[in-house]
């Protein structure tokens, strides 16, 4: 007898284990709480807030979900948010509306849940001001090219500067951040990509990394004697340039739409002779077609007389 009683709970026990794990494995509607700390980048204020939020929202979840969100005691959770998703209300104050809010539905609550609707308000943090420095990016590079490819222009970083936070002391000296090195060999087609920013020890940034771009292109040389000309003389007078012509290497990308010596001035401005001590002066181009990447001239510099 006492044998079928035991064998009989066991049956119970075991048919609310398989009951209780069915229905906490069905998707269920409750009302959710979760506290929150916010973490952001918002320029000139400290990177984590100083006051915590609790939002609340109907969320569809499996019943071990609700369990788990259900937990009192619950420590506040810290959730980065994008400086854009705030807006400032007064002060130090900043919130998140509600609107925003549903970007972040898997770090608040959990992943394999769905957020029906928010009941809180919008959410407001506290982000004190810190002191803090605008200052430059530097580049560190080392770039190699093919024979006969080069640079159209210069890299470009983006941002091109950074917001640097820390004590008084450690940023007043700061001048510039510089990236990590930036190694790039034998390029024979554009670049860009994502590189580090080397911090200073102790030193927050608003932003751990930027982009670099850089155009390249295939070139060829031409080169050619060119005339120097005048402009701006006053009526009645005539300035001489020694010597009158010069030698020009054109750099252009490759293939060439035009010659640019067919198209390209040079010239000595007469207001720069008038304003120069020893009378020498450096040529000046004017209508330099589109596809020359550089240029050189020798000499670089005219020696110039009124006859």
């Amino acid at each position: 007898m006492k044998r079928t009683w035991v064998q009989f709970l066991l049956c119970v026990l075991l048919s609310a284990g398989i009951w209780m794990i069915h229905n906490l494995s069905q998707s269920y509607v409750s009302l959710v709480s979760v506290p929150i700390i916010a973490e952001s980048n918002i320029d000139g204020r400290a990177k984590v807030s100083t006051t915590d939020a609790t939002i609340t929202a109907q969320v569809r979840a499996s019943g071990f979900r609700h369990v788990s969100l259900s937990r009192k005691h619950k420590r506040a959770k810290r959730i980065y948010i994008q400086p854009a998703d705030f807006r400032r209300l007064e002060g130090d104050v900043y919130s998140v509306p509600v609107s925003n809010l549903y970007k972040y539905t898997n770090e608040v609550f959990g992943e394999g849940q769905t957020v029906e609707s928010f009941i809180s308000e919008a959410p407001y943090f506290t982000f004190p001001a810190v002191t803090h420095k605008v200052v430059p990016v530097r580049r560190v590079q080392s770039i190699s090219f093919r024979s006969q490819y080069m640079a159209t222009s210069e890299m470009t970083v983006q941002p091109d500067s950074v917001i640097v936070y820390g004590d008084s002391l450690h940023i007043e000296n700061i001048e510039y951040v510089n990236t990590r090195p930036i190694n790039l060999r034998e390029l024979n087609s554009s670049v860009h990509g994502t590189i580090g920013l080397d911090a200073p020890s102790g030193i927050r940034l608003s932003v751990d990394e930027v982009v670099y771009s850089m155009e390249v292109s295939r070139y060829v040389e031409i080169s050619s004697d060119v005339k120097i000309d005048v402009r701006n003389e006053p009526a009645g007078v005539e300035l001489m340039v020694l010597p009158s012509t010069a030698k020009v290497v054109f750099k252009c990308t490759f293939p060439v739409a035009s010659n640019p010596v067919e198209k390209v001035d040079f010239y000595v401005d007469y207001k720069d002779f008038t304003n120069s001590i020893t009378g020498r002066c450096v040529a000046k181009f004017d209508k330099m077609p589109t596809g020359v990447i550089s240029y050189t001239i020798s000499p670089e510099v005219f020696d110039c007389m009124v006859k």
